[in-house]
């Protein structure tokens, strides 16, 4: 996955911390919408820096489709399989509607454990690792 960053300081002869935007579905299109009031907000992160670019620069950084693929699937995916796996559990056993909710909302709840767990441990780690692969 590529994507444009700005260069923000350099740590070593080797790495350097970049900014890189966040995205979002909406396309940050503010004129037309005014409806969220996000601004772009950027996340900030290191990076191996092999083509020596310096603070300012934009620059074009490559992470691993597959690592952010399977955050998205931490994230996104298994919360939501397991509300729907805690209602349809419920809904099989003849539970009542609140049972039903209730259940979901406790496999929801537990679908987000394994992402706050791995958010912690990434952080630990330094972060999503990033490579600039040329200068923009």
């Amino acid at each position: 996955m590529t994507q444009i960053a700005t260069v923000e300081r350099i740590l070593d002869s080797q790495h350097a911390e970049i900014s890189v935007p966040r995205k979002s579905a909406c396309g940050h299109d503010c004129e037309e919408c005014a409806g969220c009031g996000v601004t772009g907000a950027a996340v900030r992160a290191r990076a191996v820096n092999t083509v020596g670019a310096e603070p300012g620069q934009k620059v074009v950084v490559e992470s691993s489709t597959r690592n952010m693929l399977g955050i998205v699937a931490l994230v996104y995916l298994i919360p939501v399989v397991l509300f729907l796996a805690g209602y349809l559990i419920a809904f099989a056993l003849g539970g009542s509607v609140g049972v039903q909710y209730g259940t979901a909302a406790a496999g929801f709840f537990l679908g987000i454990v394994p992402a706050i767990l791995y958010d912690r441990r990434l952080r630990a780690r330094g972060g999503l690792s990033f490579t600039i692969v040329r200068l923009f």
